[in-house]
């Protein structure tokens, strides 16, 4: 069965608090009765197109119609394998129309709104639709105890509302 949404957990770092928050998403999604796969940026391993990176191209991303992206900022944008993931795909088969909501996670106090904006900017090159609720989390180390993601009622909430949207949109 193709996912409806691919929620993209955007940085390679082991254990990162970015997969915490793709996983909330993935959770809140299937509570919702929506058909959902989560891929992980961890141990990303392509540097061109190979018979494997074809096969993953073809069975998660082509067939998804909504986009999650859960993106850590890193000097001010997105992490290069994020980047560099969106440059191996076919881009024509994969973005084209299809919609995408953004979500920053950073340990800082603007929640990766700078790389929010850049990814806008190149999936509006890739001809892809972007949801116009962008949420930053911010100051995301303070939301991981032990390991463990444990949103703020504030930041919860405004986690529900986008993915209200986005289903909607």
């Amino acid at each position: 069965m193709n996912p409806e949404y691919l929620i993209i957990s955007g940085t390679n770092r082991l254990d990162s608090a970015s997969i915490k928050v793709a996983t909330e998403y993935f959770n809140r999604l299937t509570k919702a009765g929506k058909s959902c796969e989560l891929y992980s940026l961890e141990g990303f391993k392509w540097f061109q197109r190979t018979p494997d990176f074809l096969e993953l191209q073809e069975r998660l991303f082509i067939p998804a119609q909504k986009f999650i992206f859960v993106m850590p900022e890193y000097n001010g944008s997105v992490p290069g394998v994020l980047k560099l993931m969106i440059d191996l795909l076919d881009y024509k088969r994969t973005w084209y129309l299809k919609k995408v909501l953004l979500v920053g996670v950073s340990s800082g106090r603007a929640g990766n709104l700078r790389g929010m904006e850049h990814m806008t900017g190149i999936l509006h090159y890739l001809k892809a639709v972007v949801h116009p609720n962008k949420l930053p989390i911010s100051r995301v180390d303070l939301l991981v105890i032990n390991g463990v993601l444990n949103l703020d009622q504030e930041t919860s909430r405004a986690v529900d509302l986008q993915i209200e949207e986005f289903i909607a949109f």
